[in-house]
């Protein structure tokens, strides 16, 4: 009754800079990393779907397709709105789906701010579209995996972590602007520099799902109707920010345009083919932002930017929607050692969790394996 049809990979990814950015408007600049989400797909030739993750293997969920039409949801796992919710987007935008069987094998680390839901999501719908939507751009991708997010999960994302896993190649930066749409893949050479982007995963999970996430893109929505704009990223001197009589209006809109800057600045030393050491002070500058003005950060995560940097690395900041998840570093590969060393006696002095620390280097994007 079931016969295998393929096996798709999405990655995930860190954001070198510009951190909530997307939802106003304004530019990213990621990577995809190696880690990622694998989707095994098997058709059937009923109405059901079932879903299975091996990282919770007594956690499956089962339903049909005309349960999730009529909004039957409430009684299946948490983590499986993610994939049932894009193969439901499918379906609501006309496309005839079959029963189907999907296993998933996710090595990005749950709650570590490196997107593993966003990759969850876009091995899915890149699955989807090959067998029942070989006609879809990947724009249709993302946003239908976006809604996955936004709709049946009920987390307010922005594009950048789709537009991450789907977009980016190896060996190089993706610069997006996400009111055009216009991209640009920019070499990060990090091997020919000899130096290596360190993720510390402080261990601490963030939760978009807890409200503050949606509290920032709110206010960042008042500040932008105050300031007589439809987005943060029509403003683009900080000085024009005075108008904002409420102070916490006034710092939120702060970050986004002054970030939206370090964006900008970034690509621009990148495509010159500069030395990525010279972006190491503008990453730890985006740091401070979001931990003064958006107030997203998390002692563990202040703790591994100011250890890395006391150690020897040329930049640090955290990374994603905050309130835990990850932090990068660029360093030099000869200082990797020492980096993390530090990072991990500091983490011991304050008695957090042991950190896990790795390196990683631009991956392709989502693509089928086979």
């Amino acid at each position: 009754m079931i016969s295998t049809t393929g096996r798709w990979h999405a990655p995930g990814r860190v954001n070198l800079i510009g951190e909530h950015t997307d939802y106003n408007d304004g530019y990213v600049l990621p990577l995809a990393v190696p880690l990622g989400v694998t989707c095994t797909v098997g058709a059937r030739r009923d109405e059901v779907v079932r879903v299975l993750s091996r990282q919770a293997p007594c956690d499956a969920a089962r339903t049909t397709l005309g349960a999730l039409t009529a909004g039957g949801w409430s009684e299946l796992p948490g983590w499986s709105h993610y994939p049932l919710g894009v193969i439901r987007e499918f379906e609501r935008r006309g496309y005839e789906i079959t029963g189907l069987e999907l296993e998933l094998d996710g090595s990005v680390p749950m709650g570590a701010g490196l997107s593993s839901s966003a990759a969850l999501c876009c091995s899915v719908a890149l699955a989807l579209r090959d067998l029942f939507a070989p006609n879809l751009s990947a724009d249709e991708l993302i946003d239908i995996a976006r809604a996955a997010e936004n709709v049946y999960v009920g987390v307010p994302t922005g594009v950048l972590d789709q537009s991450a896993s789907m977009l980016c190649t190896a060996g190089h930066v993706l610069f997006l602007d996400v009111r055009s749409g216009g991209r640009v893949q920019i070499p990060f050479e990090l091997e020919r520099f000899e130096l290596e982007l360190l993720v510390i995963d402080t261990g601490s999970p963030h939760r978009l799902v807890d409200g503050e996430y949606a509290r920032r893109r709110a206010e960042c929505a008042a500040a932008a109707a105050e300031l007589g704009v439809p987005y943060l990223r029509d403003i683009t001197e900080p000085a024009a920010l005075d108008r904002l009589a409420d102070p916490v209006l006034r710092r939120r809109a702060r970050h986004v345009v002054t970030e939206n800057a370090r964006v900008l600045e970034v690509a621009t030393q990148l495509l010159t083919g500069a030395d990525p050491r010279a972006v190491g002070p503008i990453l730890t500058a985006g740091h401070r932002s979001l931990r003064e003005d958006y107030e997203v950060s998390a002692p563990p995560l202040d703790t591994a930017v100011d250890s890395a940097l006391a150690a020897g690395a040329h930049g640090a900041r955290m990374v994603g929607g905050g309130f835990g998840g990850s932090a990068i570093a660029l360093v030099d590969r000869a200082r990797t050692a020492d980096v993390t060393a530090a990072v991990r006696e500091a983490f011991a002095v304050k008695d957090f969790d042991a950190p896990r620390c790795f390196a990683v280097t631009p991956a392709a994007g989502a693509h089928r394996i086979e």
